[in-house]
């Protein structure tokens, strides 16, 4: 598979990662093949956070690790916290929050938490779960320092942060942010949207986050991709969806000229991208998983990028 540089490091892997938020609603039998075929299509690298499932996703990898093929230092493993989460509001896999919580005292319990969940000695990256409008850097800096320094956190990183959420937090911590994980989709597209209607006043030209791509490939963030399947805001699929007939159309066209499915055409086109990205699916279905993972060795040229662009409803100036 094809290997992305986290960062400005020399750390490499797999540029397609397994999402693990719908593992709390498997066996541990069907995690644990998820996780075999997973590892097995080149996909090294998990992605978790500690409210997937209100913990139980982390609870259920942690026994499917123990019983696959697969070693711990064979992967790469990282998770997210900062999110407080409102049993109210949240029911299986989709949890939400009541406050975000980048307290000292939250981070470092969150980590343990994690750790304990997947039966794992440390992580390899341990990112802040959307921006806490209440952080206090000096906080974070004294927390990520006890994580490095007790051996418990290799790397940090963010998610959903803007070019000045990111630069303020930064400048106070030891540790280089090195990710920052995005929404971005052929149906969700407005970090290219914005750049490429500059100079105009129609709805596409507006800059709703500062200009993130172009800033995280400025300072060589790597932009983890969640949600590659998916349009809205969890509303479904757009893979072989009704409502976007002329996109399957020619996700189908592309996926017969490559030899494999609309899933790996969806993670191609976004792998085509300059800007160093990682796509984060987030199926349990063995099958998707290693059709999806076939599309990070597919490069698509210029003109297909752009002609799925536009089959998914965008025009150029």
């Amino acid at each position: 598979m094809k290997q992305v540089n986290i960062g400005n490091t020399n750390w490499k892997t797999s540029a397609v990662a397994l999402g693990i938020m719908r593992m709390e609603a498997l066996s541990v039998e069907d995690a644990t093949k998820s996780l075999n075929t997973a590892f097995d299509s080149g996909i090294n690298y998990i992605d978790s956070a500690d409210i997937y499932g209100m913990g139980n996703s982390e609870k259920v990898f942690g026994e499917a690790l123990k019983k696959s093929d697969v070693s711990r230092d064979k992967l790469f493993i990282q998770s997210k916290g900062g999110i407080v989460f409102d049993p109210e509001r949240s029911h299986g896999s989709f949890v939400f929050g009541k406050r975000y919580d980048f307290g000292k005292k939250h981070i470092l319990e969150a980590v343990d938490g994690i750790l304990e969940r997947m039966q794992v000695d440390y992580l390899d990256a341990f990112l802040l779960h959307r921006p806490d409008p209440l952080m206090e850097p000096e906080e974070v800096a004294e927390a990520f320092d006890e994580l490095q320094t007790a051996g418990k956190v290799r790397h940090f990183g963010v998610s959903n942060f803007n070019p000045q959420q990111f630069e303020f937090l930064q400048e106070n911590l030891d540790q280089k942010l090195l990710i920052n994980q995005l929404q971005f989709s052929i149906m969700h597209t407005g970090m290219v949207d914005s750049g490429i209607h500059a100079n105009m006043t129609d709805e596409r030209s507006i800059d709703h986050d500062g200009g993130i791509l172009e800033y995280s490939r400025r300072k060589g963030i790597t932009i983890q991709t969640w949600s590659p399947f998916q349009y809205g805001m969890f509303e479904g699929t757009f893979i072989g969806n009704d409502k976007f007939p002329e996109l399957n159309k020619k996700l189908d066209e592309l996926a017969n000229k490559y030899g494999v499915s609309k899933n790996g055409i969806a993670a191609a086109w976004i792998l085509r991208h300059p800007a160093n990205m990682q796509v984060i699916i987030g199926t349990m279905n063995p099958e998707h998983i290693v059709d999806s993972a076939k599309g990070a060795d597919v490069e698509l040229t210029k003109q297909e990028w752009y002609d799925v662009y536009f089959a998914a409803g965008n025009t150029l100036p």
